[in-house]
């Protein structure tokens, strides 16, 4: 399985663009991490209050910089990466945005996509071992409210990154993952957070 995170623009899928793609292959361990620049085309587009280059760390000529290679050549690399791994099925924080925005590039650039439809919704998979040990589900004004924050602190971690890196992502993901299905620590780096007695198998 593949955690995957890719940092973008803003969040349509038809106005955007993709900078970042990280990724960890649960079966070797071996990371994916590439950056590129958007198309002419993509617009950077804020989502409510959240301002998009506050929250990545980055200023618009980096994301246009002309010397980066273009946004194809990254999704190619990234899915002739996919195709050596045992298990390709995806596992996202919300899978509909990673791997429906890299079908709609991988569609605008005619590349063949080697992406599973079935993906492992990590979202869902904490949601569920929340109501397991909480007897309920964690919502907030109608709407769920385990994002990553929450669910990082829900397996005892935290995030004090100002700026988002699609690889760092990935594998705060896949620790969550651990964490949530095996009972148990992934990264050595992440080690220095404790496992709640509640996770422990």
């Amino acid at each position: 399985m593949i955690v995957v995170d890719i940092e973008t623009s803003g969040l349509d899928f038809n106005k955007c663009g993709i900078w970042q793609i990280g990724a960890v292959d649960l079966e070797s361990m071996e990371e994916f991490l590439d950056e590129a620049r958007i198309d002419d085309e993509d617009e950077i587009i804020d989502e409510g209050e959240k301002k998009v280059l506050e929250i990545i760390g980055k200023k618009e000529k980096e994301l246009r910089d002309k010397n980066k290679q273009s946004q194809k050549e990254m999704i190619d690399k990234f899915f002739k990466w996919i195709k050596n791994r045992k298990i390709k099925n995806f596992i996202c924080q919300n899978p509909e945005f990673d791997v429906g925005f890299l079908i709609v590039k991988a569609k605008k650039y005619s590349l063949e996509i080697p992406i599973p439809h079935r993906a492992f919704d990590l979202h869902s998979i904490a949601q569920t071992r929340f109501f397991q040990i909480k007897g309920e589900f964690l919502i907030k004004e109608g709407k769920s409210d385990l994002g990553l924050t929450n669910i990082l602190d829900f397996v005892g971690m935290e995030d004090n990154r100002k700026a988002h890196n699609g690889l760092e992502d990935a594998k705060l993901e896949a620790e969550c993952f651990s964490r949530l299905i095996y009972g148990k620590n992934l990264f050595k780096e992440y080690s220095k957070f404790q496992l709640p007695k509640y996770l422990q198998k």
